[in-house]
């Protein structure tokens, strides 16, 4: 990006992608969203995890699904700011650096990073300048746009505090359960399975927990995410042979972990996999997050990974809220964050 500027707090945002959209919530800044992309599926998971931060809510209902933009929507929505990766939006069709500039120049500048997800390779004309963050990094400079630095703090010492816990916490490495995160198709029998440990922000709930991840030698596809991404069959599926099986899609609405644990079981070869005899199937809400969903999904994964040191995960019921937790079996302070983000509490 190079030095971006801003005389004031920018007012209206246009953004693309979820993490920056959790980002501007966890800072306060929810209402100046003016566009994202797939609203409708956002607020069908966020809903989920903001129903256990008093006073924390959205309404994206009416909101511009931004991907791919459309440079004439951009001048339209007229933003001070567009909170997007310009090396993302590069890979859109129609755009080109010229139409990144003309933006930046005439509507408002580009800021943000996304390419971290997984450490993806940059498009062509990116990669020599292209720099990696974590998810907090990038959190922490969104925070500087928005001159909330006392937010951006008090949200990094909660979660701070929650790893402290965590890692004191863990058992050995030679008995914590071999893991395989997944996500089952909707409309065939296609499986993807994503890698539990490899830098960038998409891992960064679970990479703290450092779990025994059973598709880290699994072989990337056509994705061309450097292994990231790997599609699954049954056979590989078993080969792998996780003890417990981390499933994305439930929390959102768009998929029904008791419809899937049943086509696990009634499935001649899944049903082997020593996660499905032992019932150890557990939904997870996205990878690509920010702040907000990354505090809920370390907990989360914390109890379904280890459940006699952190406390038993009491399971997600279909299209219910993040499940109720008594105060001294949560792992964070859900009235500090809420407070933060209310601006109660800074």
């Amino acid at each position: 990006m190079g030095t971006v500027e801003f005389e004031t707090v920018p007012q209206s945002v246009f953004t693309i992608l979820g993490h920056h959209v959790d980002m501007l919530v966890a800072l306060g800044r929810g209402d100046a969203i003016n566009a994202m992309h797939a609203p409708e599926y956002h607020q069908s998971l966020y809903q989920k995890f903001l129903h256990r931060l008093e006073g924390v809510s959205i309404d994206w209902d009416d909101l511009y699904s931004s991907w791919p933009p459309s440079k004439e929507k951009l001048y339209e929505l007229d933003s001070d700011v567009h909170i997007a990766d310009p090396a993302k939006v590069a890979t859109a069709e129609g755009w080109d650096d010229s139409s990144l500039e003309e933006i930046g120049s005439n509507v408002g500048p580009w800021f943000g990073n996304t390419l971290s997800g997984t450490h993806q390779k940059p498009p062509s004309g990116w990669a020599d300048a292209y720099e990696y963050y974590t998810l907090w990094e990038i959190f922490g400079k969104i925070a500087q746009v928005f001159r909330e630095s006392d937010r951006y703090e008090a949200l990094t010492s909660v979660r701070e505090s929650m790893l402290q816990t965590i890692r004191a916490g863990l058992p050995p490495e030679q008995e914590r359960p071999s893991a395989a995160m997944v996500l089952f198709s909707t409309s065939d029998e296609k499986i993807w399975g994503y890698k539990m440990n490899h830098p960038g922000y998409y891992a960064a709930h679970t990479r703290p927990l450092g779990a025994t991840d059973a598709l880290a030698d699994a072989v990337g596809d056509e994705y061309g995410d450097d292994g990231r991404n790997i599609t699954l069959d049954s056979e590989l599926l078993l080969d792998a042979d996780p003890d417990v099986l981390l499933v994305l899609g439930p929390m959102t609405g768009y998929h029904n972990l008791d419809d899937i644990r049943s086509q696990l079981a009634d499935d001649e070869v899944l049903r082997k996999i020593t996660a499905v005899q032992e019932g150890r199937i557990y939904a997870q809400g996205a990878r690509r997050q920010g702040p907000i969903l990354n505090l809920f999904q370390t907990e989360m994964t914390a109890k379904q990974l280890y459940p006699d040191q952190f406390g038993e995960w009491p399971g997600y019921v279909d299209g219910e809220p993040y499940p109720e937790l008594p105060v001294e079996e949560q792992l964070f302070d859900r009235q500090r964050v809420a407070d933060v983000i209310t601006g109660e509490g800074q």
